[in-house]
């Protein structure tokens, strides 16, 4: 039960970063900062699960998460 948590909060923060990201609205920053917290709880749900290629996934997810925080910064 506790790690459906994690799935279905990645998944709610991954699609609210897709919206604002699109919408260019300019609220980049706090959209690239939902794809780093998503990225960190669908990490949490992979490696509880040992889905290790959705965990490896997520360091992607996350370092792009980062790079957008920064260039947006």
């Amino acid at each position: 039960m506790k790690s459906k948590i994690f799935e279905w909060l990645g998944v709610v923060t991954a699609i609210v970063y897709s919206l604002l990201v699109a919408a260019n609205i300019g609220a980049e920053f706090i959209g690239f900062s939902l794809l780093l917290a998503s990225s960190a709880l669908i990490g949490i749900w992979a490696f509880l699960g040992k889905h290790k290629g959705i965990l490896f996934l997520q360091f992607f997810y996350a370092a792009a998460g980062i790079i957008g925080m920064i260039r947006w910064f």
